[in-house]
Formats: structure tokens, sequence, C-alpha cells
């Protein structure tokens, strides 16, 4: 017990001043959290106080993000080609950096990691692995990662897994995230080595073959699944053809992100594949270990611990206003990030500040904003009114027919909505007149103007991260 405390005291300093964090130490650490779960089954209150931070008084945050920015902004000045740049191109003076002074930073864009990846590098490190973005919304970008994020990232991801009992020792956590996401994949089976779980990395496959996994062995079968909202759609669909249902399967958790999850879809799962808890956890490459989880009013909170976040207003990038949209802005702090860091970097995803009153659920002591409402560029403007996707995407797979997951595209045509959408949706009976109706019913003025039946004609409609396939030859025909 002494021993634990000395490190929980260590990782509770670096944390606190910025140190370099010691992943051998982290991993102690996750050794005593297995030892002590299994000897008392929770981690007491003053383990978890390393997860979320003593940050429940406001001025204390405020001093922590202070002194963060001011030690990764200096950093980043001595070490990073990109950034040493623009902050003497605005008179950034690091160790004088205020919270107000984070505006007057232009915001770094995917484009910039695209076109100056080089000068992201920072020059007191030695790259290790590469990962990239799905490529979904765009060209993909390539993040290199060093030696220690690789082996720091998962050692917290463990110990907070095991701390707030999302995971067990002897669990069985079934991957079906995309195989050039490297990064998370190394970072997935690291957790399971720590944690001590079984692993099975899949990949996007055929969703039969994803099925039959989460089938396989018996008591062994799958506990935990990790995915994107459109390919689990994809296996709810299927596991009802087959008429499965939640006594079929193991599943315990299931992790979702990258794309929006709907009420609907969310409800389709805990009916077929059982009362699994749904992670509907935010995260993205570029910002990685930077995160953030949702609460049980639907908030999405961030890692203070880890980053920075702001919201800037669609149409100004100025601070967003309490209750008005505006696109999630991060900072990873150092020493969590040090190989390819972003500073103020626009994830261009969307979220609705929230009003300035007190917080009531279950994470309250942790900043939050809306859940992610989409992206940027999908936003329409009709008159004075925003449409996000996730307005879009929760009408539409509320329908009687099931369209999951939601394929249309849409456009603004004389103010007003003009939708394709996939030939799914009509079906049960359901008109194109109905789905007007629906969506008039949510305030939403909107015209479908055609619908696509070939499947390949979907994917340009509305590109899915389930639709990242990746094939083999087992279902080829032998003549």
């Amino acid at each position: 017990m002494f021993e634990t405390g000395i490190r929980q005291f260590r990782m509770a300093m670096a944390m606190m001043w910025g140190w370099h964090i010691n992943p051998r130490n982290l991993e102690r650490l996750v050794g005593d959290a297995l030892k002590t779960l299994e000897e008392f089954g929770s981690a007491g209150d003053d383990v978890q106080q390393l997860l979320d931070g003593p940050f429940t008084d406001p001025e204390a945050r405020k001093e922590y993000q202070l002194r963060m920015l001011q030690h990764t902004a200096g950093r980043l000045m001595r070490t990073s080609p990109y950034y040493s740049k623009l902050f003497a191109a605005h008179n950034i003076i690091p160790d004088k950096l205020t919270l107000d002074d984070m505006a007057r930073i232009p915001v770094t864009r995917k484009e910039d990691l695209l076109e100056r990846q080089q000068d992201f590098l920072c020059s007191d490190v030695q790259p290790h692995i590469s990962t990239r973005t799905t490529g979904t919304t765009g060209r993909p970008a390539e993040i290199w990662l060093s030696k220690y994020e690789i082996e720091l990232w998962p050692a917290l991801a463990a110990l907070s897994g095991l701390l707030r009992n999302e995971v067990y020792p002897g669990d069985c956590w079934q991957i079906n995230i995309s195989s050039r996401a490297t990064g998370a994949v190394q970072i997935n089976t690291a957790i399971s080595r720590l944690a001590k779980m079984r692993i099975s990395v899949l990949g996007i496959i055929p969703v039969e073959e994803s099925l039959d996994q989460l089938l396989t062995g018996g008591d062994e079968a799958p506990t935990l699944l990790s995915t994107y909202p459109s390919y689990l759609a994809q296996l709810v669909k299927e596991a009802r053809r087959r008429g499965l249902g939640p006594k079929s399967f193991r599943l315990r958790r299931i992790y979702c992100g990258g794309e929006v999850l709907s009420r609907a879809l969310q409800r389709a799962v805990t009916e077929t594949l059982g009362p699994a808890i749904i992670s509907d956890n935010y995260g993205m490459t570029e910002i990685l270990p930077m995160g953030g989880r949702i609460c049980n009013q639907g908030h999405l909170h961030h890692d203070l611990n880890v980053g920075f976040f702001e919201v800037i207003d669609l149409d100004t990038g100025k601070p967003a206003a309490p209750g008005e949209l505006g696109t999630l802005v991060v900072t990873t702090y150092y020493p969590y990030r040090e190989c390819m860091p972003v500073f103020r970097y626009d994830t261009r995803d969307v979220v609705r500040n929230l009003p300035d009153s007190p917080l009531t659920c279950d994470l309250a002591a942790v900043s939050a904003t809306s859940n992610i409402l989409g992206k940027a560029s999908n936003v329409l403007r009709v008159n004075d009114q925003y449409v996000t996707m996730r307005d879009l995407i929760e009408v539409y797979e509320a329908l009687p027919s099931e369209p999951w997951p939601a394929r249309f595209s849409a456009e603004v045509v004389n103010n007003r909505i003009e939708m394709m959408i996939s030939a799914e949706a009509l079906l049960r009976g359901v008109t194109q007149a109905q789905i007007e109706r629906r969506y008039q019913e949510a305030g939403l003025n909107v015209r479908v103007v055609g619908c696509v039946t070939r499947d390949q004609d979907l994917v340009q409609l509305r590109p899915l991260r389930a639709d990242l396939l990746e094939t083999t030859f087992a279902a080829r025909r032998v003549d």
C-alpha cells in the first residue's frame, strides 16, 4: 500500500506540473489497481482523483489551465517550426500567455497538417509510428507519434477503464475500427495487455463475419465492442435478419464514436444486442489523447487533465456565446502530446455551448458542451436557422422503415432543405410526404426530391466509416 501511495503521488505531481510521466510507473499503478479490484472490488475515491483531477473549484481549474498552456506553448516555441513562427508572428510570449490571449492565436486546421506536416514535428522527439485519419471527410492526415506516447496513452486508458469499472480482467474486446488507424489499434492492444483482457482486432470486415465473432466462444464470447455508429447499425440489422436477440450476446459495453449516434439507433442496439452500456465517446486522431465522455444528461464532458477546449463561433471565429453553436477547438498539453502536438486545433466538429447555469448531471464537476452535432462543412443555414447533421439524422433514423445507417444528401434551395434519400427510407409504407411531415414536426422545412436505389450510389449520398470495408477472399465463390 505504501508503494502504491508513492506511485500515486508521483503521477499526481507530474500531472499537476506538466512533467514527463513515467509509463512504467503508470503500468505499476495499473497492476496495483488489478490487485485492489481483486481484493476489495473497487479502487477507492482517492484514486479517482487521479482521473478527473482536483478541479471542481473553478479557480483551481483556471490556474491549472493557465500553467499548462504556458508550459505547452513554451515548449512549442523552442521545438516546433510551425508554432514558433506562428507565435512570433502574433507576438505571443508563452510565459506571459493568458486565457484571454488564446483568441489572438489563429486556429490550426487539418489543411495545415496536410500541407506542412514536417513543420509540426517537434525537434526534440524521435517519431516512432504513424497513424492516419479515416479520410471520410477528405484526404487523410498522417500523424506521427513517439514511443513515449504509444506507451503512455494505453497505460492512462487502462488505469482509467479499471478504476471506472468500464473494463475487467478477463473481458474479451472486439475491435471493429479501420485498420488504417494504426495508433488506435496498437493502443487498444496495449490496454488489453495491461488490463489482462483478450482482444480480437477485426477491422471493418464484412458485417456477417463480425457478427459471427460476437456469437463465437460461448462463455468467452466478446464482452466489449468498439466500432462506429454506421457499422453498429449494420450489425444490428444483420442480427435482426438472423432472428437474434439480447440472449444471443454477452456484450457488456459498446464503445462508439466517430459519427453521430442517434437515439433511435441506441434503442435498437439495446433491443437487439442486449442491455450493454453504450459509451458514445469523443475522440480524434489529431488531438489524442484528448477526448470526452457523455454524461447521464447527454452533455459531452472534456478531459481537462490532458487538454484545453474552446468553442468558437461558426461565422466569426470568436468565442461562442452560451447556448450558441460553434466548432470545438482543442489544445493538447505537454507532456501528454510531444511528437506532433496541436495548439488551438479547430476540429470542425460542431457543438452547442451550454447555457451559463450550474450542471446537475453525474459529471457536473467537469466542463462540458453539447454532444457532437456534426461537421461544420455539413451545417445548413435556412434563413437565420442553423441545421446540423444530427438534426437531420435524428429524424431520419427514427422513421418506421428503420433506414440505418442514415443515407441521404441535403442542400438548401430557396430557403428550404432539399433531401435526396435512400430507397430504404421508403419501406414499410413510408411515403415522401410522411417523411416531410416528420421533419416539419421537428421544425425543419424539408422537401424530399428523390431517392437512390443502386448500392454503388449510396456512398455518394453520405460517406460513412462503415464504407471503409476491408474485404477478404473468405466469401469468394469457388467453382
